[in-house]
């Protein structure tokens, strides 16, 4: 019997790969899997349980930079972050990171965040059609716009940043290759050695001088990391929370009622729903099994990678009731769409605020928004990693 493979391009598996999940899942939690012959062999975790237990699991490994476990695969100094991380180095990075990535900075974006939703939303609201791509003029835009401004990217290198970050998370070319990987590392080496010469009161700039009680501090390639990290994953995830929120309020007319007639008492709720119905990840990052394990009744033998499924485990009947439905009164505590354990997103509570504010802006200013039947259909990413759309035609 063949393996299931989730490395193929098919366009009804990124439609809709929540049918998939959900008969594999009726079959076992954790099953093994066809994705390129350089992650062989595969496990794909898709049970709620599980997937939190494989999460936090110490048996499982992030760090893959030896060369040993993906052999041929270059390492560059955008590795070297805190995803890509194992304890003592990953609680290091952490620690210093934390220092100055707190609630109190991102609370300070609050209003940047507001002014720039509405700035976009006017030039949405000027266009003579009544029609734009929701991806082009909102859900890249903002937190692009935030993530760069709280980093201190120049302006004019944000568009060539987009593009290099898109490569990174869902490739075109199904043929591992590093070439976005270096260049992202290149321009931020560059970006960083600037910033040590010339700070400024952005979070990198904060990151080059804070040191913690023992006088440790991250070095310039941590810092290239750092920055690579945040601004890729800073980005990429809200946009597609604000796009399949979207989504997924349109195609429930009687929820998105619900939530206009009483924004204070559900909006939290619906963002949170809509992380856990159609989250920006589909799957986690790999890990690596540092020895023979067992999880969910299936030996992982040692070497082999896993996938955990976040969009598998969010929609398990075991966690979550009539999972499939869209239900932004439900209480979806404990959902996977940022991870869990030592993993757990760090720039969550951003991603949270942006989200709020954009999709609050956005159904205020169109109260008669609609998805555009003859913009053509939407186009979800391939790979496995994001869980979204490169565009999303709307009208009103």
């Amino acid at each position: 019997m063949p393996l299931p493979d989730i490395s193929a391009n098919d366009a009804d598996f990124h439609t809709d790969p929540y049918s998939f999940y959900a008969r594999l899942r009726a079959k076992g939690p954790v099953h093994r899997v066809e994705v390129t012959a350089e992650y062989t062999p595969t496990f794909l975790v898709v049970g709620y349980d599980e997937a939190r237990r494989a999460l936090g699991h110490p048996a499982l490994a992030k760090d893959w930079s030896s060369g040993e476990i993906l052999p041929g695969i270059a390492v560059t100094e955008a590795n070297r972050n805190m995803l890509e991380s194992d304890p003592p180095q990953h609680t290091r990075l952490r620690r210093l990171v934390a220092r100055e990535f707190t609630a109190r900075r991102i609370e300070a974006m609050r209003p940047r965040v507001q002014r720039t939703t509405d700035d976009l939303l006017d030039a949405m609201a000027a266009r003579p059609q009544r029609t734009a791509d929701l991806v082009k003029a909102l859900a890249f835009p903002l937190p692009m716009t935030v993530i760069c401004e709280l980093l201190g990217v120049p302006h004019l290198d944000r568009e060539r940043f987009g593009y290099w970050s898109k490569e990174v998370v869902a490739p075109t070319s199904a043929t591992p290759n590093t070439t976005a990987h270096q260049k992202l590392g290149e321009y931020l080496a560059e970006l960083v050695g600037a910033k040590a010469e010339e700070p400024g009161e952005d979070l990198l700039s904060a990151l080059i001088r804070t040191r913690d009680e023992d006088g440790d501090a991250l070095s310039s390639g941590e810092l290239i990391g750092m920055a690579f990290l945040l601004l890729v994953a800073g980005h990429e995830t809200t946009a597609n929370l604000i796009s399949n929120g979207t989504r997924a309020l349109l195609a429930h007319p009687d929820q998105l009622a619900a939530l206009r007639a009483d924004w204070d008492g559900l909006l939290d709720g619906a963002v949170e729903e809509m992380l856990r119905y159609d989250g920006p990840v589909q799957n986690a990052t790999y890990r690596y099994a540092r020895e023979d394990m067992e999880l969910g009744g299936t030996t992982i033998p040692a070497g082999a990678t896993v996938l955990v499924s976040l969009a598998g485990a969010d929609r398990d009947p075991e966690r979550f009731g009539t999972p499939d439905t869209f239900d932004i009164r439900r209480a979806p505590q404990g959902h996977l769409a940022f991870g869990h354990g030592m993993h757990f997103c760090i720039g969550a509570p951003l991603a949270r605020m942006e989200g709020r504010i954009a999709l609050r802006g956005l159904l205020e200013r169109f109260p008669d928004l609609a998805e555009d039947p003859a913009g053509g259909p939407p186009d979800h990413f391939g790979g496995s990693l994001i869980r979204g759309v490169t565009r999303l035609p709307v009208r009103w």
